[in-house]
């Protein structure tokens, strides 16, 4: 197998699915790491670089809601993370977004999907190819071309969910995207309301001076939203 084969992190104690799904990662041309806990798989993150997680969610000890929000507020921000869940409920879905997930998958699965959900992850993952002009957004720089969002010459991170909020909205700006549309660039197979809003919610957070009086990313009332750059 190449060695720019992406690189899979599979979390999950259920040792038997973990091995037929990696089984079939590996067939459809990925490399797979496994770890059986939230523990393990810290200790691979240290010593290997991934091109995504697949995290189970209820797992002994660190739970897969709490191994991502860790990840997400220390050294992991931009890698993609699917979590795997028996717990579909919207709440459960919005809880995955709000931990700092990029997608969800509910279990049993059928090892086609997720390899569809994986391969639209790393897609979205990688930079925006538009030749885009970069948009200024206050002190912060956003580049579309680059996928880079920079303010006082450091770079922003952005998980990839909302990197691709931010492509989709700033490829049209001034204009309301709805929240349809907004799904498709996420790669959602359907609108969950919810989840988008906790999405723009986190975006906010990086892009504006006060995310509870938006200057950029504005909200349009029964519409979608739009992003308005500026000084």
């Amino acid at each position: 197998m190449s060695g720019d084969a992406p690189h899979i992190l599979l979390v999950d104690d259920d040792t038997r699915l973990s091995q037929l799904a990696a089984r079939f990662l590996a067939e459809q041309g990925f490399r797979v790491t496994l770890a059986g806990s939230a523990a393990e798989a810290r200790d691979k993150l240290r010593f290997l670089d991934f091109d995504l997680m697949v995290l189970d969610v209820m797992m002994p000890g660190e739970t897969g809601l709490e191994l991502t929000s860790g990840l997400r507020a220390e050294r992991a921000p931009e890698m993609p993370i699917l979590l795997l869940t028996a717990r579909d409920t919207p709440e459960d879905i919005v809880a995955g977004f709000e931990a700092g997930a990029d997608d969800y998958l509910g279990k049993p699965f059928d090892p086609r999907v997720l390899v569809a959900r994986i391969r639209a992850m790393l897609r979205r993952a990688q930079p925006a190819a538009v030749p885009a002009a970069p948009l200024q957004l206050g002190p912060a720089t956003f580049d579309p071309a680059r996928g880079e969002l920079v303010s006082a010459n450091a770079r922003i991170r952005l998980t990839g969910a909302e990197l691709a909020l931010l492509a989709a909205l700033a490829a049209r700006p001034h204009e309301i995207l709805s929240r349809e549309v907004l799904a498709v660039a996420l790669g959602l197979d359907d609108v969950n309301e919810r989840a988008i809003d906790v999405q723009v919610t986190r975006l906010r957070r990086k892009i504006e001076p006060d995310p509870r009086e938006p200057r950029f990313l504005h909200t349009v009332r029964g519409k979608g939203y739009t992003l308005k750059p500026g000084p």
